[in-house]
Formats: structure tokens, sequence, C-alpha cells
């Protein structure tokens, strides 16, 4: 990996060039990400790859005639400085804010770029033209914001958000809301069974570990296979099954952690206490992304909750 500092001139057009290239190639992947789902934002990425296809263009001609027809392959990747960012083709689904959020990045370290690069140049073409190329990408950044007001109206744009919403809904929000409720309250029987059947808080950390463990697997494996996403719009099954899992293991963890403290009747209202927090947070989510009212996701949250804890108890004192 070289210094940005140690580029010669020509090495800085090379550089140049294949970076207008990659960002074009990143706004066509982003356009075909979207085009299904979103066609009004998919236009405004093709838009901004046309425009970066005109920047590489002009790269090109003074390239070849200061250097010739050969052109070095030189990256970001082989340069210290410039941000990594994750390929498009990793982040499929494609998540509206993300790839927004990474075309501005994009632009920001283009445009840094280009004036550090006219800074050190010592030619006047190659000066100017860097120069003029990190203008460029700040009208780009304008053009950006005209071409969304062109093919994003606001009824337009607000449909695209609320689709956006409803996606990360089903494909984060609900299994893992399904896995966080399994897990918190399908573990409060065998938990606070065998704390009230053994008097003992290490038993019962082993209990309510292995129900957490299982629960997540079993949770994990019944959302992946439950179907592939592919009619329901709820994404890759797998990411939903590790998500569902993860979260119904954190629910049942959460109470069970507290009995690790030694003392029983500590780690009992220590637990007590992490699983209203739990309930809580339960509550919460189903009002902020389920629509549910405030009121009525805490009472059908608690109602559970307390049927399942009582069992628990009543059994365990039995």
């Amino acid at each position: 990996m070289r210094n940005f500092s140690d580029l010669t001139e020509r090495e800085i057009l090379a550089l140049a060039i294949a970076n207008e290239e990659e960002d074009g190639r990143i706004y066509l992947d982003i356009a075909e990400g979207l085009r299904a789902e979103y066609p009004g934002s998919a236009n405004v990425f093709t838009e901004m790859a046309g425009e970066e296809g005109v920047h590489r263009h002009r790269l090109l001609e003074v390239y070849r005639a200061k250097f010739g027809e050969h052109i070095p392959l030189i990256r970001r990747h082989d340069v210290r400085g410039f941000v990594h960012h994750k390929p498009v083709w990793q982040m499929t689904p494609l998540n509206l804010d993300a790839v927004r959020s990474l075309a501005e990045s994009l632009e920001t370290e283009t445009q840094r770029f280009y004036r550090r690069a006219a800074a050190r140049s010592e030619d006047v073409t190659i000066r100017k033209l860097l120069g003029d190329l990190a203008d460029a990408e700040v009208e780009h950044e304008h053009r950006a914001d005209q071409l969304v007001e062109e093919n994003l109206p606001a009824s337009i744009r607000g449909a695209e958000d609320a689709h956006a919403r409803q996606s990360f809904v089903l494909r984060v929000v609900q299994p893992g809301l399904a896995g966080l409720m399994d897990g918190s309250v399908s573990t409060l029987a065998p938990v606070f069974a065998a704390a009230f059947a053994s008097n003992n808080t290490w038993e019962t950390f082993l209990v309510g570990l292995a129900a957490s463990v299982g629960a997540g697997i079993s949770m994990g494996f019944a959302e992946a296979l439950s179907d592939n996403g592919s009619l329901t719009g709820r994404g890759a099954p797998l990411i939903r099954g590790a998500i569902c899992g993860l979260m119904t293991t954190a629910g049942g963890i959460g109470h069970t952690l507290p009995f690790l403290i030694p003392s029983f009747w500590t780690a009992m209202a220590v637990a007590i206490a992490v699983v209203i927090v739990e309930l809580a947070v339960i509550s919460w989510v189903r009002w902020k992304y389920m629509d549910t009212p405030p009121l009525s996701a805490t009472l059908q949250v608690a109602f559970g909750g307390a049927l399942v804890f009582g069992v628990g108890i009543l059994i365990g004192s039995s």
C-alpha cells in the first residue's frame, strides 16, 4: 500500500480514472438493486453514474495526451487514506438510507481527493483539470439534489420511505420481536420454577442458560424455515433466522444472568427487575413499529409475562 504523497502525477491520474469508473459502477449497482422496489431512486443513481462517466472521459483525454495509452491499475485500496466501503452486493437487500449515505460519502471523498491532488500537481493542465473536477463534484452534489427533485417528488419519496420502513419491519423488527418475546416470556417458567424448586442460584443459572440457548436454536430454525421470503418480501431466511435466534437467546439470558449472584433473594430481586425491563422493551417495540397503542401493548405483554411467571412459581413451589 502506498502513501498518497508518494504518487506521481501519472499515478494520480490513473487513480482518478479508476475512482470515477468504480463510482459509476457502484451507482449502477445501486440503481439495479433499487429498481424493482424504488424506481424513482434507481433513476437518480443511474443519472449519477452517467455524470461519473463524463468525468472519466475528461480524465482519459488528459491522460492520453500526457502519458499515452497504457493506464496502470491503481485503486482506492492501494493507497492509504481512502475509506473502505462495503461492496454493494454485500448490502442486499439495499436500504435507502444506507445507499444515500454511501453516495454522499463517495462524493465527499472524491472531492477531497481532487483538492489534494490538484495542490500537489506541477503540471498546469493536470492541476486545472483536477481543480475543475473538484468543483464538478461540488456541482455534482447539487446536481444530485436536482435529480432527486426531478425523479423523487414528495409523493414518490414518501411512498419509497414508507416501503423501506415496511421492509425493515418485515425483515428485522418482526423476527427480532418474535424472538425477544419468546425468549423473555417462555423461559420465565423454567427459570423461576428451577429457582423455587432448588433454592440454588447456580442450578437455576444452568437451567436458564439451557432454556435460552435451546429456545434460540429452535426459534432460529423455525423462522428460517418458515418461508424463503420470495412471496412475503420478508428477506433472506438465514438472516431472519439469525436475528430471531439471537434475540430469543438474549431475551432468556437477560433474567438468567442475575442467578450468577450467590445470594438467592438478591439474585431473585435482580432477575425480577430485569424481567420488568424486558417486558417494557417489548411493549415499546410493539408501540414503535407495530402501531400498537402503548397502554394496550403494555397490558398485553404484562399479562402474558405475569401468567408465565406465576406458572413457574406455582410449579417450582409444588
